[in-house]
């Protein structure tokens, strides 16, 4: 699913709602979980699991074509981890 189509699933869910305004609110959870992150803060959705943020310290990797070591930074990844109801859904024990 992508985002747009996920607006749509939320627009159809909700006929109250115009579609811009959950394109705001959809748009703007996103934005929130991204400013989060890049704070070094966990955002955690009860029942579907927690996003954080790994460290990956710097190390010598190899250019796959030539096969020379190149020096790669320390960079941070994001990471989610799922949770129990997302793990047992996907598993079928609902």
């Amino acid at each position: 699913m992508i985002r747009s189509e996920l607006i749509q699933k939320v627009a159809d869910d909700n006929p109250h709602l115009y579609q811009r305004d959950v394109e705001k609110i959809v748009n703007t959870i996103f934005e929130e979980i991204i400013d989060a992150l890049a704070v070094g803060n966990r955002v955690e959705l009860r029942g579907f699991g927690a996003f954080s943020v790994k460290q990956r310290d710097a190390r010598t990797g190899r250019n796959p074509r030539t096969g020379e070591p190149v020096q790669v930074d320390e960079k941070h990844v994001p990471f989610f981890k799922a949770g129990k109801l997302l793990r047992d859904r996907l598993n079928d024990k609902a």
